[in-house]
């Protein structure tokens, strides 16, 4: 159970802007969406809590120090380029120092904190590599490398079923040898030290570890369509899986945090 644990997340949001030509006429339509319906009902199911900073809020309003980030037992970044982190208005617009908040994560875990990384399009390298998080302070806490410059999405329209390999890892404790059917993942490598908990043949889709005083995990498909089905969405385990892992993060940085 997730009993008082606050996670932050951040990303897992988009704007559509769609242009519709009919013969010599065109009109726009806009629109908003937002990922996170299943992933707040696993938390809140489970008992903790949950605050989303959707990624156009999170570009100003992410926590710039460590104090306010440790409010949060977890974070979880998911489809939110290194961009929107790195640079504040006050720096992109303003041209005045800010914090840098791939720094500032890194020193959260690595002091106690704990973050896992969501698999999308603007997660890990990401489409066309626009999500830039290689040889950034994220990777360096992460227990996966990524490819400079790399397209790593790895879309598998057929379907897959990622395996439980860590079956007496307390993550994945109760959880099937195979669980339902995913669409996409970002490619990564897994780090030595690491600890592979799913896999899919020889890439890793959830893996995790210790970082200093914290822990981090990857999470490679996504918490969302596309590249989650209804299959996925609607388990009965998905709420398991993330009350788990979250509370495994967490729990790593209250007894190190009650030394």
């Amino acid at each position: 159970m997730l009993s008082k644990v606050n996670v932050l997340l951040a990303g897992e949001s988009w704007v559509t802007h769609t242009v519709h030509i009919k013969g010599m006429d065109s009109f726009t339509q806009s629109g908003y969406g937002e990922g996170t319906f299943w992933i707040r009902r696993a938390i809140e199911r489970s008992g903790g809590r949950l605050t989303h900073l959707p990624s156009h809020i999170a570009l100003r309003d992410f926590p710039q120090d460590i104090e306010s980030l440790r409010q949060f037992d977890v974070v979880i970044l998911s489809d939110i380029g290194s961009n929107t982190l790195l640079l504040h208005p006050e720096t992109s617009v303003e041209s005045k120092p800010t914090s840098n908040r791939l720094e500032l994560l890194r020193k959260y875990v690595s002091e106690g904190g704990a973050l896992v990384m969501v698999g999308g399009y603007m997660s890990f390298q990401g489409i066309h590599g626009m999500a830039r998080y290689q040889g950034s302070p994220i990777e360096s806490l992460l227990p996966v490398t990524m490819t400079a410059g790399a397209d790593d999405r790895k879309e598998i329209p057929e379907g897959f079923n990622p395996i439980n390999l860590a079956p007496e890892h307390p993550v994945m404790n109760g959880l099937p040898h195979s669980l339902p059917t995913m669409l996409f993942y970002n490619q990564v490598r897994l780090k030595p030290g690491a600890d592979l908990l799913l896999g899919h043949e020889d890439d890793p889709i959830l893996a995790t570890w210790d970082y200093g005083r914290g822990r981090a995990a990857a999470f490679t498909p996504d918490i969302a369509p596309h590249g989650a089905t209804e299959d996925f969405l609607e388990w009965d385990g998905f709420d398991r899986l993330w009350s788990q892992l979250l509370s495994w993060l967490a729990d790593g940085a209250r007894s190190v945090s009650e030394l």
